[in-house]
């Protein structure tokens, strides 16, 4: 097992959540991270999450972490309430934190094996149990931030929760996708990495089948076509992405979450 690292200098850390900018959830937990640690540095990645997308949520988590330094500590504040099937998990994967509930989330975030998976035992803050991020994911944090010991907040397991139906399924002569997310341009993001395309092409020519779309060609860049065609690339997410140059693919292809990607190769 990898040897864990920790922030020694300055804590770092981050908060992802569909709590929006109109209430007091976002003060609350930034509150309560400082009632412990003053000099913490808090970053938002995003507040404005589509309300309990998972996909989403994943999606701006795993393309955002990646920029911040090693050992930062990464709130998940969708979905965030425990359950049996959910309890609340800290994950410590690509020399990174990650804390939230255990709904699937973290398996679509790590590509692979993480290196400690912790579900958290320690007593939350308050008696609600509907604000954790404030009452327990904060008080995670800091107690990572500061250096101290991971088994004083919970129990090392083996595994977490994998959520099949968002993976990709390759195959001999096939690749099938769904939509996972749309940035604010309309561009639409699949689950297909070009990793797993490069793997299964084998350098041969394809079709991409998208609703009543067939598409033969896969670009480097937006302006590899002209204004309002339509453009397949891998970006810097390593995803396949469907755009319309200087237009939104969402809109002029009634694209949604979830909709089939199919790549067929010849």
């Amino acid at each position: 097992m990898a040897k864990l690292f920790f922030l020694k200098n300055m804590s770092i850390i981050t908060l992802t959540s569909d709590w929006g900018l109109t209430d007091h959830y976002v003060a609350a937990v930034k509150g309560a991270i400082l009632c412990r640690i003053p000099q913490a540095s808090i970053v938002d990645i995003t507040h404005s999450i589509t309300k309990f997308s998972i996909s989403e949520t994943a999606f701006v988590v795993k393309n955002g972490y990646k920029n911040f330094p090693k050992n930062s500590i990464h709130i998940i504040g969708v979905n965030s309430e425990s359950s049996v099937e959910s309890p609340h998990t800290l994950v410590y994967y690509d020399h990174h934190y990650f804390i939230g509930a255990d709904n699937g989330i973290f398996s679509l975030i790590c590509d692979t094996p993480p290196d400690k998976i912790v579900e958290i035992t320690v007593a939350q803050d308050s008696d609600y149990f509907t604000f954790p991020s404030r009452d327990m994911f904060a008080k995670v944090a800091c107690h990572i931030a500061e250096n101290k010991d991971l088994k004083e907040i919970g129990v090392e397991k083996e595994n977490f929760r994998v959520l099949k139906g968002y993976l990709p399924v390759p195959d001999k002569n096939t690749i099938k996708g769904i939509i996972t997310y749309f940035d604010s341009y309309g561009n639409a993001f699949t689950n297909i990495t070009e990793k797993i395309f490069r793997e299964v092409a084998k350098n041969r020519k394809y079709v991409v089948h998208l609703k009543a779309e067939e598409i033969q060609k896969i670009d480097k860049s937006y302006l590899d076509v002209a204004d309002g065609e339509i453009v397949l690339l891998f970006g810097s997410t390593g995803m396949l992405e469907i755009a319309i140059n200087k237009g939104s693919a969402r809109k002029l292809l009634g694209l949604h979450i979830y909709d089939a990607v199919r790549i067929e190769f010849l």
